[in-house]
């Protein structure tokens, strides 16, 4: 089978949608598809990964907007930029709606594939997927729109996207054969009218690359645990649970892998070193560290349209999992956790529909409906 696979986000990038193209890519080519993908090539990397894999990337180009740096000195300045940012953003999905352009010019050129796959976040890669469609230029027989978050549906953003979005967001959904969401509960995210096209197809993973010894796993002296991942104020927000640790008279040690540095800086200092920030490491030696903590920390969207894909992460570290709420805690479970009594931590259910060869036949069973 000839299958198209377009998307902003690859290897060697540090995503869930990263991920989620990568192990299509690789999975789709171990199973002898003739696979092509669309991205912002590199050659000094992918060269190699189309060697070693037998796939074929081309480049969506180079993008000349990126978005405005709002580090300075200055604190009003600093606040200034940041408006700006966030009013381009929200009036003209910038810089990312550069992406539909780029992703318009490069499908114009291709055409004969059987199945073709658009990953986004971001959402003008399908924008682009659809002006490029018509009737004469199909480019595949099926079209799979695969969405990680719902875009004129979401609800963790403060502000809800402008109206005139909403007219991308159908051309899309009417010219995709298929819309692809990783849980059941993201289906009420889209307009209603396209929901009986939208089928549920979870990320998906390797689990023989994770070489993890979970024997090695050794208690620590003071509970140390973890959590990696964004951060997103009103979602995933991190707040009541570090105000409920920093309160506690007790030795602990909680490590956040996040960038979103700025939600935990108020609790740095009054915690006395036993909460600390690191950057992101890549994802092989994160599950490693991750596999040594004695418990890992899942900050729970306050939507039920998202749920993270780091859980499956979580998971194959073999460690407990502590369920944290944005709006409310249950600080009787959180002192168990402390205490080294898991028995009420979170409940993984049908492991196998996370597994990547299950997930590229989910994909392939939709051409043949």
């Amino acid at each position: 089978m000839k299958i198209l696979i377009v998307s902003s986000s690859f290897y060697p990038m540090n995503s869930p949608r990263s991920f989620r193209t990568t192990q299509l890519v690789r999975e789709f080519a171990r199973q002898g598809h003739d696979v092509t993908l669309y991205t912002n090539k590199r050659e000094d990397i992918h060269d190699s990964f189309e060697s070693e894999f037998g796939v074929t990337i081309k480049n969506l180009g180079k993008r000349k907007y990126h978005g405005v740096q709002t580090a300075h000195k200055n604190k009003m300045l600093r606040l200034f930029k940041r408006a700006v940012r966030r009013g381009l953003n929200l009036f003209f999905e910038y810089p990312d709606i550069e992406l539909m352009f780029m992703v318009k010019n490069a499908l114009k050129r291709e055409s004969g594939y059987d199945l073709m796959i658009s990953v986004a976040v971001p959402h003008p890669i399908h924008w682009g997927a659809a002006l490029a469609r018509t009737p004469d230029h199909s480019i595949a027989d099926v079209w799979v729109a695969d969405c990680g978050d719902p875009y004129m549906g979401q609800t963790l953003d403060s502000f809800n996207k402008m109206f005139y979005f909403s007219r991308f967001e159908k051309s899309f959904c009417r010219k995709a054969e298929w819309i692809t969401v990783p849980i059941e509960e993201a289906r009420d995210g889209y307009y209603p009218e396209f929901r009986d096209k939208i089928r549920v197809i979870p990320q998906g993973f390797d689990f023989n690359e994770v070489d993890i010894d979970h024997e090695a796993y050794q208690k620590k002296v003071i509970p140390t645990f973890a959590y990696a991942g964004g951060l997103i104020p009103g979602g995933r927000d991190p707040s009541l649970f570090l105000d409920y640790l920093t309160g506690l008279d007790r030795d602990y040690k909680f490590i956040l892998y996040t960038k979103n540095i700025e939600m935990v800086k108020p609790w740095l200092e009054k915690s006395d070193g036993k909460i600390e920030v690191r950057d992101y490491i890549p994802r092989a030696e994160l599950l490693n560290v991750l596999s040594g903590m004695d418990f890992l920390v899942n900050f729970e969207n306050r939507s039920s349209l998202m749920s993270p894909s780091k859980l499956i992460d979580y998971y194959l570290t073999g460690r407990p999992v502590l369920d944290i709420g944005s709006e409310d805690i249950n600080k009787d479970v959180v002192d168990q956790f402390l205490n080294g009594d898991y028995s009420n931590g979170h409940r993984f259910r049908d492991i196998d529909q996370y597994r990547i060869e299950n997930v590229c036949n989910n994909f392939i069973e939709l051409c043949n409906r």
